[in-house]
């Protein structure tokens, strides 16, 4: 996503009023609750017919295309040679998160609320360790087959076991997972357990223990694994896309969590290896959605036909929730990037505000904080409540560090936008110095002797307008810089072992950060291929307040834990700060319908959309 956090039960009246009655000895030590969060906050009560942001009269049918843009687990961009999207191995396809069902399904109109999607309640011990879910006796997959607590014992021993490392390290402490009986699971957890385990445990993919007993989990295969979800596989062709369709009898179809969502008759894929032919694809009519995440495009590039015919709409919706950032990382496991004056230095080659304006169009705000956009990002000087953490951790912050961690947050210095700002270049040669560099002709030297070299790995040139001026700029340091584009299957592959110098990635944040912080800047995850902990980030300080990040019992005590980590993470300089977008910028054929308003923590589509047959009708897209 311990031992001081509130209750997150409401009482067993929510329990009993969906009919079943607990063991009378342990309902005196535990709670019954139809639904879970950080904090024991939840909106909806037990009987909710629906989530509030869909349609519940969404008509079904039709179809969705896209461009796959944001991935997880193995997933590529470019293409896919395996089904498994969940293990380390291979390179999983699209969408397969829509073919397996969960324990309990996100709101997205609260930060971090879960409610039950295969479990119809959740029985939680006193001490917080031992979770009883109580499955829908009605579920099944999609051959027929019962969905049983076997099942979900066998999908999360799993997973802990050989799933993908961003799922097995961050559910590392989950002792155990077992079947009581077909109705019953009971997943254990050790002391000490992060607060929000059993919320990213009730989120996991169930898959069918019958159906993995005479297969190899971690082998790559395209035979699809047996789900319980709404859609499965239809057809494919790998590299090119992959089209699901909608389980006609899906068992879940009906419940209060599924209402008004997964209306498309069929979910497609597709697969391109540059953007500009994605774009001319799309333009043609090959898919009907897409996210617009480069400027240029959006700015100059929907002049064509079908946008001034009124086929092609094009929309610009709020982005309530934490954004996701671009950012350039540093890997601190190598030696020329273990000082943080060095990598200041060298971000402060970046001039934004002349890239925003020449290469972005001015659709950007430059980046700052691990949490930005939040009420976890770090201002002004340390609260009370802040010091309160980060004292006990002044011997372990270097004298680099500490001036930011206990005076105001480490921020990007602004550049005065003429790309090529003489005062910042004067203050990185300064801070080079400062770190013993010296210059040599032409060149500059790190204390060892070596020269700084390095190189921007990507797997795209569609950064290339905005690195090649930061690279000549880096230059009249005496820093030699280079850009290297490879291929997507090799980016991946050098991206899981870390055989990087600096590179660049978007990445989101949790409205409430948990377990998985850990896993992005935790000591122990630097070392673990596949991890997102790309910068190295191996800091005792940094581990302690993660810490107080996974145990905190309140909204109030997470909000400052995340504002003195933000401060040491800020401190340490382990990436460049770019950009992020404030708003959705979307285009699409004109053929669907979708809640006014998306809700607070997502954009909801496909899943809160559908097909709309007069609008499809009026463009001959029916």
């Amino acid at each position: 996503m311990q031992t001081s956090r509130r209750d997150l039960l409401i009482g067993a009246g929510a329990f009993t009023a969906a009919g079943v009655l607990p063991h009378r000895s342990r309902a005196a030590e535990a709670r019954i609750t139809h639904g879970l969060s950080s904090f024991g906050e939840l909106k909806y009560p037990a009987d909710f017919p629906n989530f509030d942001y869909v349609n519940p009269e969404a008509p079904r049918g039709g179809s969705f295309s896209a461009q796959l843009t944001q991935t997880f687990g193995n997933q590529a961009f470019d293409t896919f040679d395996t089904l498994n999207a969940y293990v380390f191995r291979g390179n999983g396809a699209a969408g397969m998160n829509l073919t397996f069902d969960t324990l309990m399904v996100r709101a997205l109109d609260e930060p971090d609320a879960l409610y039950g999607l295969v479990a119809r309640a959740v029985e939680i011990s006193q001490d917080g360790l031992t979770y009883r879910f109580f499955l829908r006796p009605q579920a099944h997959f999609n051959d027929g087959t019962r969905l049983t607590a076997k099942d979900a014992a066998f999908s999360l021993t799993i997973l802990k076991e050989k799933g993908h490392p961003t799922i097995s390290q961050v559910i590392r402490d989950m002792a155990e997972a077992t079947a009581e009986n077909d109705e019953t699971l009971v997943v254990r957890f050790a002391a000490g357990r992060s607060r929000d385990l059993p919320l990213v445990v009730a989120q996991l993919p169930i898959f069918s223990a019958t159906f993995f007993a005479s297969r190899d989990f971690e082998e790559p295969t395209l035979q699809a694994p047996l789900g319980s979800g709404p859609y499965r596989v239809s057809r494919m062709d790998i590299g090119r896309f992959i089209e699901l369709e909608r389980v006609p009898q899906y068992w879940a179809a009906d419940l209060p969590v599924t209402v008004g969502q997964n209306n498309f008759e069929r979910v497609r894929y597709e697969y391109f290896r540059d953007r500009q032919v994605a774009f001319e694809a799309f333009k043609g009519g090959a898919f009907t959605y897409r996210q617009e995440y480069t400027s240029r495009i959006w700015a100059t590039g929907y002049d064509f036909p079908a946008v001034r015919e009124g086929r092609v709409k094009r929309d610009t919706l709020p982005d309530e929730s934490p954004p996701n950032i671009q950012a350039w990382y540093f890997n601190t496991r190598r030696e020329a990037f273990k000082d943080p004056r060095i990598r200041e230095a060298i971000g402060l080659c970046f001039d934004f505000p002349w890239t925003n304006r020449s290469a972005f169009y001015g659709a950007y705000t430059r980046t700052s904080s691990f949490f930005e956009k939040t009420d976890l990002m770090a201002n002004g000087t340390p609260s009370a409540e802040e010091l309160t953490l980060l004292e006990p951790l002044r011997d372990k912050l270097s004298a680099i560090v500490a001036p930011y961690v206990f005076g105001e947050p480490w921020s990007p210095a602004v550049a005065d936008g003429s790309g090529q700002d003489r005062a910042l270049l004067k203050r990185a040669d300064t801070l080079l110095k400062e770190a013993g560099c010296k210059r040599d002709g032409g060149r500059l030297l790190l204390p060892t002797g070596k020269p700084l070299e390095f190189e921007f790995l990507d797997n795209d040139p569609v950064f290339e307008p905005v690195i090649q001026p930061f690279i000549k700029n880096l230059g009249l340091l005496g820093i030699k810089a280079s850009q290297r584009v490879v291929d997507v299957s090799q980016y991946q592959a050098r991206m899981r072992d870390f055989d990087f110098d600096i590179s660049s990635r978007a990445s989101g944040a949790d409205p409430t950060p948990g377990p998985e912080v850990r896993e992005s800047y935790g000591s122990r995850s630097a070392g673990i291929a596949g991890s997102n902990n790309l910068a190295g980030v191996s800091d005792p300080a940094v581990d302690a307040l993660l810490d107080k990040v996974v145990a905190a019992g309140s909204r109030a005590e997470l909000t400052i834990a995340c504002r003195a980590l933000d401060r040491v993470l800020r401190a340490g300089r382990y990436w460049i700060p770019a950009w992020y977008s404030p708003n959705y910028k979307l285009a699409v054929w004109d053929v669907f319908g979708h809640p006014d308003k998306p809700p607070k923590y997502g954009l909801g589509a496909p899943g809160l959309w559908w097909f709309d047959e007069a609008k499809a009708a009026r463009i001959g897209r029916n």
